[in-house]
């Protein structure tokens, strides 16, 4: 069933009535979140247009964008593969165990769901804090030392295993298809809220999780962590303890930077951390503590680490921010929208592909987010890994696995990929060269 651009809109902060979302069956329900890619584009330029005529300046820097952006795609690949772990689980919970049906039509089957998922997400999100092996999942979200909009596309791909047993109880009674609608809703009014543009919206503070309050949420200074982990509503934490109004002025990202802009080793670094303090801690339940506690938690510690030891903000830390050439960042914008057009493209033709070509196309996307992030970081590597990757592409373009239906862009991308080869492949010579003479 289709949407209009007015109601896909609306659907972005939740105002949309029942009748409006509410669907008989599961298949009649709309791809929201995939409906909802030009307006996140859309809010992403209005977002940097207010904050250069407020502020004069821009609300982010390119590497973290494309970073946080990269995460997002990298998140959302395994949907291309398989139906939703969220909806899998719910689906059969509610098949095999449900004890009574509400009507999908109801206004009250609709509120009700509306609690229901943000109170499971409520409780999922602060688990996620405080569970180390969950939140090895979670802080991919927090890696980011900006916060704008791009910072709310910066998601993990692993969490979606995680999430889905919270929502199991309104399984027994709530259908799929009211569920399914909730769950695209509640992360869809979850991006507006990532930015520094908008400060305070009056009244609604006290009841709406709002971008004063996440911003707080995504502070690594010592009064934010932990703190505000409500999804739409504001109300949780009130309720159970967790909130904290915004104060002094928030420093973002992570308590100890990760510092990198590199999409695989930001999803994997933590497990190799708890891999790693898991063999070198003592103790049978020492070791189960490492993975079931807090992840500021030591032997001899509280479940959830000493509060002395988060690290002190003074205000003036500098963020991750490598220096590379200016033409670089034009380099990765322009190849990040050639990637961010065929991510497009496999989205709308997944069931038209054959599954060797969704696995060639997910294949050269990961590939590409990877390369992306060592030129970001100006690694040496990045020559070589660009010049395998754009052979790569030119090669499985030619043989016509990623044609475009325009053919004007068909001959562009031969020329731009075949240029960068020689650019880069130039590039190397001239390394190579220098590293000799140095050594002479």
């Amino acid at each position: 069933m289709g949407t209009t651009a007015g109601q896909q809109l609306r659907a972005l902060f939740y105002v949309l009535s029942p009748g409006e979302s509410s669907f008989r069956t599961l298949e009649e329900v709309p791809d929201y979140v995939e409906k909802s890619i030009p307006f996140f584009i859309a809010f992403i330029v209005l977002e940097f247009a207010v904050s250069w005529v407020q502020q004069h300046k821009l609300p982010g820097r390119i590497n973290d964008g494309i970073s946080s952006l990269s995460l997002g795609i990298l998140s959302r690949l395994p949907d291309v593969l398989f139906r939703s772990v969220d909806l899998v689980s719910y689906i059969y919970v509610w098949n095999n165990y449900k004890l009574f049906e509400l009507p999908w039509d109801s206004p009250w089957t609709w509120y009700l769901t509306f609690l229901g998922v943000d109170f499971a997400y409520y409780w999922f999100h602060r688990i996620s804090h405080e569970v180390n092996i969950l939140w090895a999942a979670h802080q991919v979200h927090h890696s980011s030392e900006d916060y704008n909009l791009f910072t709310a596309l910066r998601q993990s791909f692993l969490q979606r295993y995680t999430s889905w047993m919270f929502n199991l109880p309104m399984a027994l009674f709530i259908p799929p298809s009211v569920f399914a609608v909730h769950l695209q809703f509640n992360l869809l009014y979850q991006f507006w809220i990532h930015t520094e543009v908008v400060t305070n919206i009056g009244p609604l503070e006290w009841i709406l999780n709002t971008p004063s309050h996440h911003r707080v949420h995504h502070g690594r200074n010592p009064y934010c962590i932990d703190k505000n982990y409500g999804g739409t509503l504001i109300i949780w934490d009130r309720i159970f303890g967790t909130f904290e109004a915004e104060d002094a002025k928030v420093v973002y990202g992570l308590t100890h930077p990760v510092n990198s802009f590199e999409p695989i080793l930001l999803q994997l670094r933590p497990l190799a951390h708890i891999w790693n303090t898991f063999w070198a801690t003592p103790g049978f339940w020492n070791k189960l503590s490492v993975i079931f506690k807090g992840p500021g938690w030591g032997p001899g510690k509280p479940r959830l680490g000493l509060p002395e030891e988060i690290p002190v903000v003074t205000g003036n830390e500098v963020p991750f921010n490598p220096s590379v050439p200016a033409y670089l960042n034009c380099y990765a914008v322009v190849h990040f929208a050639v990637i961010m057009e065929l991510y497009i493209d496999l989205l709308a033709t997944v069931t038209t592909l054959s599954q060797e070509n969704i696995l060639l196309r997910i294949g050269i996307i990961i590939l590409s987010l990877t390369s992306f992030g060592f030129l970001m970081e100006n690694r040496p590597k990045a020559r070589i890994l660009e010049i395998i990757r754009c052979s790569v592409f030119l090669g499985v373009y030619k043989l016509g696995y990623l044609r475009n239906q325009l053919s004007l862009l068909d001959y562009a991308y031969e020329v731009l990929f075949s240029l960068c080869i020689a650019f880069w492949g130039i590039q190397t010579m001239r390394r190579i060269t220098s590293s000799k003479e140095k050594h002479l």
